[in-house]
């Protein structure tokens, strides 16, 4: 063996003795992210416009939401500070990969996204394709909304637009660049209904305050996660797996959905809730 193949040789049988112990750099796996936690006495969650879940406000720019009480519940029970820290939805799982929070909240537990990152097993929450409906319109199922003459407002390729279309083959579907468009026709009455997830709906209403959050039967319910990176030590994702299942058999996460309708002037017993038991009632 030359000198070259001897330095390269040892070079590999240093990478690899690095590797193996977590202190090559660009390696964020061999990072322990519950043990981290504790250490610093900080949660990081990532935060990113998107009411109910994140909101941040302009007058303070202090972030609030579901999301983030779901945050500072679960820092509170493990005894540590709860920090935002502001992302993008679409630079979440790059956000977890490289460690510059800890965990999402109400992020979907993907086939894609579970290729990249990790996810607890127990849902956080629920929520359903559901109508904010004109007033007079009572939808108790997805048929009384399959007319000619009742108008559906939706996202223009949005998976509530596959649905509808497919379910509602005989209502007139009107089709909108975005949500904020969608919610604007049926304020102005160019729409009879328009829908979404019920959880937008509802802050779609706090803001109108016309018509009402309705859930056809048959009821489509998701459940939404929370995204962590993917670690050789499952410690963390199972920590918040656990808090999970407490937090929705206690009932707190019902509980801090509405703590959070609240703030919006809205009564929570008037509103679709966030549990599978509940919506599909």
């Amino acid at each position: 063996m030359n000198i070259l193949s001897r330095f390269a040789a040892a070079r590999r049988s240093l990478l690899f003795g690095l590797v193996g112990l977590g202190l090559l750099a660009g390696v964020p796996a061999q990072a322990q992210t519950l043990e981290k936690v504790k250490k610093s006495g900080e949660l990081r969650i990532g935060v990113a416009p998107g009411d109910p879940w994140y909101y941040r406000d302009p007058a303070t720019g202090q972030w609030t939401g579901v999301g983030v009480l779901m945050g500072e519940q679960i820092a509170k029970n493990i005894g540590v500070k709860m920090v935002p820290v502001e992302t993008t939805w679409a630079n979440s799982v790059a956000g977890l990969q490289s460690g510059q929070f800890d965990v999402m909240f109400v992020l979907d537990a993907t086939e894609e996204r579970k290729r990249a990152i990790d996810f607890p097993a127990a849902p956080m929450l629920w929520y359903a394709q559901g109508v904010l409906a004109k007033d007079g319109l009572t939808v108790k199922n997805w048929s009384d909304l399959d007319k000619p003459t009742v108008r559906v407002g939706v996202a223009l390729g949005t998976a509530t637009d596959r649905d509808l279309t497919k379910r509602l083959p005989n209502a007139k579907i009107e089709r909108f660049t975005n949500t904020d468009e969608t919610v604007a026709a049926f304020n102005a009455g160019r729409v009879d209904a328009i829908g979404f997830y019920h959880s937008v709906l509802t802050i779609a209403y706090s803001k109108i305050k016309k018509g009402s959050v309705q859930i056809p039967q048959p009821v489509v319910a998701i459940a939404t996660s929370a995204g962590v990176r993917k670690e050789q030590d499952p410690a963390f994702r199972d920590m918040l797996d656990e808090q999970f299942k407490k937090l929705y058999a206690s009932g707190q996460t019902q509980a801090l959905y509405a703590q959070y309708l609240k703030t919006k002037g809205l009564d929570p017993d008037k509103m679709p809730g966030v549990t599978k038991e509940s919506l599909e009632k």
